[in-house]
């Protein structure tokens, strides 16, 4: 068995957990990745779904985790980031957290994106009879991969004007590809020699956890 150490991708701020995982350090090599449409049954079968692709007994060989903080439903959300920030602590290896938003924002401005070109953008997830949660994504030279959150996801009332005359774009998760946009931000993580503590990488909740998303 191959002692390499591994850099792991876990995404849950939709009803589907996309998991990656690749050796870290190697960005081009291959890297596993898989989808599972979980829904409620998350909290019971994060840890299988997990193994299917990396076993327990090898997370010892984890050197690196990435995790996406949502916006996203607040059970699934917050569920994997615990777990990732229980093996960062237990492993102590870095850990870093990013906005499933800023993962999709990667994805349109990306070359062959649907918004490729746009320097700033926003994108919008409709709540039924509660308004919008929306953030605002731009280019920025400074930020890990190229693109920067500009405005935290925030929750904006139905009648409330936001966005001004800049393009806007539906939220719309991707588990898998998304979870490789995790994973090139680990890479570059790493190659950069960024810490990445693990207490400041928390869920984020632009709406009520009571009410839900």
């Amino acid at each position: 068995m191959s002692a390499e150490p591994l850099l792991l991708a876990l995404h849950s701020s939709s009803d589907t957990l996309g998991v990656a995982l690749q050796p870290l350090g190697l960005s081009g090599a291959p890297a596993q990745v898989a989808s599972f449409p979980l829904g409620r049954r998350l909290s019971n079968a994060l840890l299988p779904c997990v193994e299917q692709l990396l076993p327990a007994e090898r997370w010892p060989q984890i050197g690196r985790l990435v995790v996406a903080t949502g916006p996203g439903g607040f059970t699934g959300t917050r569920l994997t980031v615990v777990f990732a920030r229980t093996l960062a602590q237990q492993l102590e290896i870095p850990l870093h957290g990013f906005s499933s938003f800023l993962l999709i924002a990667r994805r349109l401005v990306s070359p062959g994106g649907a918004m490729a070109g746009s320097q700033r953008i926003w994108l919008e997830q409709v709540l039924p009879r509660r308004g919008s949660v929306v953030g605002c994504y731009g280019a920025d030279p400074l930020a890990l991969g190229g693109v920067a959150e500009l405005e935290q996801p925030r929750l904006i009332p139905a009648a409330e004007a936001w966005g001004g005359s800049d393009p806007r774009a539906a939220a719309l998760v991707d588990p898998e590809a998304d979870a490789l946009q995790l994973l090139q931000l680990g890479q570059w993580a790493h190659a950069a020699g960024l810490e990445g503590p693990w207490a400041p990488v928390l869920p984020l909740y632009p709406t009520s956890p009571v009410e839900g998303v």
